[in-house]
């Protein structure tokens, strides 16, 4: 089944799997870049972290997790929303750009699969389980996924860099 997901002749259905998924990412970044309750005190993910843990009045915990409640709970409580929003839209967006433009691909999939799971883990299912699934179908494509983008000519620079950079630690 592997070998048929990485079949280089699907790489055509997997490139448009992987721009409709770094447009959605994309999307979800780009109109929070210029809304001061994601970017200026965080608001918005203050808002949507009390409504996950419960902390607002007639509400119950949309998490289902003790562990994963006590994390955003200790997030919420410490005010970390205020540089975490930040960090949530920037990532959206990075996250969209790499997968639309190829490159650092499966970097870029890791990162969209943790976002989902943390939306999902919170108790958002929206699109979230579609897009998690599609980003694991793409990392389960493996280099088939990524073989028309940027990372055909930046996969190589890093590996030569990572090359070095172990040949210098080991002596």
């Amino acid at each position: 089944m592997l070998n048929l997901l990485r079949n280089s002749r699907l790489a055509p259905l997997w490139t448009l799997l992987r721009l409709w998924l770094g447009w959605q990412w994309f999307q979800a970044g780009w109109h929070k870049l210029s809304d001061p309750r994601w970017m200026a005190g965080g608001e918005a993910l203050k808002g949507y972290w009390a409504r996950a843990v419960g902390a607002l009045p007639d509400t119950q915990p949309a998490i289902k997790y003790g562990w994963y409640e006590a994390f955003i709970r200790g997030l919420l409580d410490g005010g970390h929303y205020t540089w975490f929003a930040k960090l949530v839209v920037i990532g959206e967006v990075l996250t969209g750009l790499a997968l639309i433009l190829g490159a650092v691909t499966v970097f870029a999939l890791l990162t969209g699969a943790f976002m989902n799971l943390n939306f999902m883990l919170a108790g958002t299912a929206s699109t979230n389980p579609v897009l998690y699934t599609v980003a694991i179908l793409l990392l389960a494509a493996g280099p088939a996924a990524y073989q028309y983008g940027l990372d055909r000519l930046v996969l190589p620079y890093l590996q030569r860099i990572f090359r070095r950079a172990k040949e210098a630690l080991a002596g």
